[in-house]
């Protein structure tokens, strides 16, 4: 799966990943390969990603924002 990060002054993340972790309004939830279309509202929280070429989980933390899923491609618009 690709992962990209953006906010409004740059892109964070640009990578590819084995699973996603996001603070969506409602409770945490986890995007894994082959997630079915998405578009959430997120929360203040930690964005939890497995890069693909690495065994160490990286967070980064947002204010809020939106995440979208579509064919094995995760976009987090963050505030």
């Amino acid at each position: 799966m690709k992962l990209v990060v953006l906010t409004p002054e740059k892109e964070l993340v640009n990578c590819e990943v084995t699973a996603v972790e996001v603070p969506g309004t409602k409770g945490r939830f986890m995007i894994w390969p082959g997630h079915a279309p998405l578009l959430s509202s997120l929360t203040e929280g930690l964005v939890r990603y497995d890069p693909l070429d690495s065994n160490a989980r990286e967070k980064l933390p947002i204010s809020g924002g939106f995440v979208e899923v579509i064919n094995d491609e995760i976009t987090v618009c963050a505030g």
